[in-house]
């Protein structure tokens, strides 16, 4: 039996655009291997356990739009998603250079609009972006974001289960994250700030505005509802356990009554969305169902995912394939100078004894250690032995600030410990016969009910020294790219401000102890 020519042709066109399709997947492969393995790392936490879920529904999203927009005859315009990842290859080649995940990660995800605008051509391709951008909720926050959000989210969640603890008049009072019940006391920890719920809530409420059948206003109304529930609900969480523990005592707050009521809390949240989406359509002309508002139909997308799967080979898609090709090999070939970490001793040896000041350091808590994540960091107290005045100072020492090591800032950590910032502002100190001499600091007052401190700190990044977070993790993309160097310190002076002291007695005891310490300090933090 002959095979007809266009049959042949098919095939052969089937099978060139699946050698096409695994040299895609293949041949981009390591450039994407940085922020894939950081990724798969990130699943393995609490925070981000529902990731691997995410690529699952995005392409269940993909498939749905395959099946309502069945195949265009007309023209395709495929050089715009070439440009597309053009764009994502050089920033994932920019993320391994710099060696940061979350760089790589984005591009990843940028990279795979860029295909599906390349096989698909811009007229339909573009209309599936929203099931590849869902993509982003498998993705770990940066982690400046993370810890800013989790200290928020703490905050938020204490206050709110406070006051839902007094709703029941039980005497309560709270202490930065502490939930003071007089015998028992509830730490509201990272683990409790809800970003576990958070993550996977919003991925579900951004599928549920997509699969919503209603106005665009409804769409953007659910998604936006998805934070203040998850927080509320959360904070409902933290009350009741508070009057559990308050009834039954400490430990309600532990074990299988802990996780279950924390899956409780999840499901009601889900509960709660859909609830609004049948609230949404009873306000319109023609109410309906939930099945009827919501695309939750799988019929036929077995047939879709065979459409999927048959790329053809255009020019486009050969150019794009090629480019990912050739950046993968240009990243796997050309040799990378090995940088080694810069000489400095430890802080250990740091000396105890400067000038005046004696002092004695203390080590941090295992949990504190953990959530620190140094290399090598000083907590020591001095005072002076001839007026008796006390000073703190703290240092944590980077070897990278790239692949999930950070600097926390103060800002994120110091609400937690029950202190709050009074005053914040930047102040230009000078510090004669040092190498620092005249450089910008933070300059901040806090409280505790009657007490109060003075703090000075700052960023000390590569010989650059740093008043804001988000600018320090700048000069470490600039420097891990120009010269190699992730490493970097915090450096933090602390002095109590006792009752009717000026507070400009307080500033010139620190920036006294800060000369001794800052002739000492470049052995310890590199400039």
């Amino acid at each position: 039996m002959t095979v007809p020519a266009a049959q042949v042709m098919d095939q052969k066109g089937r099978l060139a655009g699946a050698a096409l399709l695994a040299l895609m997947l293949m041949g981009s492969l390591p450039i994407f291997w940085l922020g894939l393995a950081s990724i798969g790392q990130a699943w393995m936490t609490p925070e981000y356990s529902h990731g691997p879920l995410i690529p699952l529904i995005s392409l269940y999203l993909f498939l749905l739009g395959l099946r309502d927009r069945p195949a265009r005859s007309h023209p395709l315009v495929r050089w715009p998603g070439v440009v597309v990842v053009v764009i994502a290859l050089g920033i994932a080649a920019l993320g391994n250079i710099a060696g940061i995940p979350d760089i790589v990660s984005y591009g990843l995800i940028l990279w795979v609009a860029g295909m599906v605008l390349t096989s698909m051509g811009w007229q339909e391709g573009r209309h599936h972006l929203l099931a590849v951008f869902h993509l982003v909720f498998m993705l770990p926050l940066p982690q400046f974001l993370y810890w800013q959000l989790t200290i928020f989210l703490q905050g938020v969640s204490s206050e709110l289960g406070t006051w839902l603890i007094r709703l029941v008049d039980i005497p309560v009072f709270l202490d930065g994250n502490v939930i003071d019940l007089g015998p028992y006391k509830l730490l509201v920890a990272e683990a409790c700030s809800g970003l576990r719920y958070l993550f996977p809530i919003l991925s579900f409420s951004y599928v549920m505005a997509i699969l919503y059948r209603g106005p665009m206003w409804h769409k953007l109304l659910l998604f936006a509802l998805a934070a203040p529930v998850c927080v509320t609900m959360n904070a409902v969480r933290i009350g009741v356990i508070g009057v559990l523990v308050n009834s039954h005592g400490i430990a309600a707050a532990d074990g299988f009554l802990h996780l279950f009521e924390g899956w409780v809390i999840f499901a009601i949240s889900i509960a709660i969305l859909m609830l609004a989406a049948l609230m949404l359509q009873r306000c319109t002309p023609e109410p309906r169902t939930l099945s009827d508002i919501l695309d939750l139909h799988f019929d036929g997308l077995g047939q879709q995912a065979g459409r999927a799967m048959d790329m053809r080979v255009t020019p486009a898609m050969a150019a794009a394939v090629a480019l990912g090709v050739a950046v993968s090999a240009a990243f796997l070939l050309i040799p990378r100078p090995a940088i080694d970490p810069p000489a400095r001793a430890g802080f250990s040896i740091f000396p105890m004894t400067l000038g005046e000041w004696s002092g004695v350091q203390f080590p941090l808590d295992a949990e504190v250690t953990k959530v620190l994540g140094a290399t090598d960091y000083i907590n020591s107290v001095y005072r002076s032995g001839d007026r008796g005045e006390e000073v703190q100072f703290f240092s944590a020492w980077y070897a990278s600030q790239t692949e999930g090591q950070g600097i926390h800032s103060p800002e994120v950590c110091l609400p937690g410990a029950g202190w709050e910032i009074f005053a914040l502002a930047p102040q230009e100190v000078h510090i004669p016969n040092t190498v620092y001499d005249r450089f910008t600091l933070n300059r901040a007052i806090i409280e505790n009910g009657l007490d109060r401190q003075l703090v000075y700190y700052w960023f000390d990044q590569r010989g650059t020294r740093v008043t804001n977070d988000f600018a320090a993790k700048l000069t470490v993309l600039r420097d891990s790219m120009t010269s190699g160097r992730t490493d970097g310190a915090l450096v933090r002076f602390l002095t109590p401000i006792h009752s009717g002291e000026d507070i400009a007695k307080a500033d010139a005891r620190l920036q006294t102890f800060m000369g001794e310490v800052l002739r000492e300090l470049p052995i310890y933090v590199p400039g």
